[in-house]
């Protein structure tokens, strides 16, 4: 993944970026917070437990609470997951809205109106506000192995740490389907009915869509497929043994495009920086774009080397959404999105 903003990283910082560049700061670990867990989404209603309440997460932490957590804050990403599994928040931190207003793409079906919003922007997080929500679990994900909770700010860590116990969900060094049958199982320990319509669909349709993508990179092995993110001044190419995206797409057979590991080291594995005028180093037929609003949109793009690539001359230019929101429900476009562009793709590279 990538943010489109700093030019130096420290390895925390490449983690948090999700693969493609870096935020530019280090990671930190989060605190909590509470939430109604009886919202619905489309028919799945959450029940929460009047009973004790147990959850280990991926730092191997294991929070025991006397019940099951009612006041929930979260990172928006991971809030907007839960919420497809009918379990709300009251608190998030995290790109929730544009500075347009308008909800921003990590936020999913949320209605960020109805959310208290303790920081937008990387390095924000509100701890007084925080406090006020009286938190009984903080959720983030994690991109790294040594437990740091993304986007809650290192300098304050520790305050946040002691108002509630936290969890956090991997997104780091697998494969997607392992984050989202975890988001699962802590959604379904929150109250979520997971048995629902809407839910038991939804996985089937991920599954479909993951034998649909399996196909199409069979039936076109030659397609090469480059995950890329914009900043000003640089172009972001990243590998795809770190990102649960990434990782998973390789593994269904796509021909994902790989700087050379020498050359990753720089990004802790993560991406290789380009200049503008080096954009067109990798051949590539497809080229996923970082949909994250921290990054330059590929219409925003005038960089002239940029709109002389052949991928980009033949219009096979998609989205990439490098921090997946970890329900099935928003992880089956992205598999069918790029499955339909292999399956129309020309070799271009």
């Amino acid at each position: 993944m990538s943010n489109a903003r700093a030019t130096h990283l420290s390895r925390r910082g490449v983690l948090a970026a999700g693969g493609a560049l870096g935020l530019g700061a280090v990671l930190a670990a989060c605190g909590d917070d509470d939430s109604a867990s009886s919202g619905s989404a489309d028919g799945t209603k959450a029940a929460a437990s009047s009973g004790p309440w147990t959850f280990k997460d991926d730092r191997g932490t294991t929070v025991k609470l006397d019940r099951t957590p009612a006041n929930i804050v979260a990172f928006i990403g991971v809030a907007a997951a839960l919420f497809d599994y009918g379990i709300e928040v009251k608190g998030v931190f995290g790109p929730t809205k544009t500075s347009d207003g308008k909800a921003d793409v990590q936020a999913g079906d949320l209605d960020i109106s109805k959310l208290t919003i303790l920081g937008n922007e990387w390095g924000q997080f509100n701890i007084e506000k925080y406090a006020t929500l009286t938190p009984d679990v903080l959720i983030s994900t994690l991109f790294d192995d040594a437990g740091t909770l993304w986007y809650v700010p290192e300098e304050s860590k520790d305050k946040i740490l002691k108002l509630a116990p936290s969890v956090g969900i991997s997104v780091y060094d697998r494969q997607m389907p392992v984050s989202l049958e975890h988001l699962y199982t802590l959604a379904e320990s929150l109250g979520a009915d997971v048995k629902a319509a809407k839910v038991v669909e939804a996985k089937k349709k991920f599954e479909t869509a993951a034998e649909r993508l399996r196909a199409a990179a069979k039936a076109h092995p030659d397609i090469k497929v480059l995950a890329g993110s914009a900043s000003q001044d640089i172009f972001y190419v990243s590998g795809s043994n770190l990102s649960i995206d990434l990782e998973y797409f390789k593994a269904l057979g796509v021909n994902i495009v790989e700087p050379s590991a020498k050359v990753l080291e720089a990004s802790g594995g993560w991406f290789e920086n380009l200049s503008w005028e080096n954009v067109d180093k990798y051949p590539a037929d497809i080229i996923i774009m970082d949909d994250r609003t921290s990054t330059i949109q590929p219409a925003d793009i005038t960089e002239a080397t940029w709109k002389k690539l052949p991928a980009v001359k033949a219009g096979q230019v998609i989205a990439r959404t490098p921090e997946p929101i970890l329900s099935y429900d928003k992880c089956t476009p992205i598999l069918d999105n790029l499955a339909e562009a292999i399956e129309n793709a020309t070799k271009v590279a």
